[in-house]
């Protein structure tokens, strides 16, 4: 019995870092990836994933100025999926305090903000995720699997209804978000072993909730 194909993925190239890892981990796990900042492929995509390295101003900046938000936007509301991973992630907020305040995407609620002045950062290494749902991105993901952080802010006054897991590094923090087709974790799944290969293959599941 063959194994059906997987969906095409497309990931945004909107200039930032920390891209051949992610291509990489979708190509082992099968899919196709378009790595492109065309408007219409980005618009039309059916799995979209954000990466990024980077600060928020910047990243936000080349969005609006390529024109990618918009067709990031359209990509959504016709339906497709979009991941956001790291600062992809942070972008998915109303606003970021990174470098003055700077306002995001909004497509999911919240503010990112530093970690309070006590707490050490960056936030380096593996931790525990502490899961609130079951379903959709986090399908099969035990509570407490370890994935692995590398970032200085994290997102505040996220609803409950859209934390997928939390993590603890002074204090709880939404790690994963799942708001209808917009999904995103602050870690990097793509070095997350194989924590990091059930998620990303969830993202590509065509039935995920």
């Amino acid at each position: 019995m063959t194994t059906p194909p997987r969906p095409p993925v497309t990931l945004v190239d909107y200039g930032v870092g920390n891209t051949a890892s992610v291509i990489r981990a979708f190509r082992r796990l099968g899919a196709e990836v378009d790595f492109t900042a065309d408007l219409d492929r980005v618009a039309s995509a059916r799995r979209l994933v954000l990466p990024g390295v980077a600060a928020f101003q910047p990243a936000m900046n080349r969005l609006l100025e390529t024109g990618l938000e918009s067709a990031v936007r359209a990509a959504v509301k016709r339906g497709g999926r979009l991941l956001g991973l790291c600062l992809g992630f942070q972008l998915l907020f109303e606003e970021s305090e990174e470098h003055g305040v700077c306002r995001g995407l909004g497509l999911v609620p919240g503010r990112v903000r530093p970690f309070p002045a006590r707490v050490r950062t960056p936030h380096v290494g593996w931790n525990q995720l502490l899961a609130r749902r079951p379903d959709g991105f986090v399908e099969g993901l035990p509570d407490l699997s370890w994935v692995y952080f590398v970032h200085s802010f994290r997102p505040e006054g996220v609803e409950a209804a859209d934390v997928a897991a939390a993590c603890n590094h002074g204090g709880e923090f939404a790690a994963i978000v799942q708001r209808e087709n917009v999904w995103g974790c602050q870690f990097h799944p793509e070095k997350s072993s194989e924590n990091g290969r059930l998620l990303l293959s969830n993202f590509l599941k065509e039935d995920a909730a």
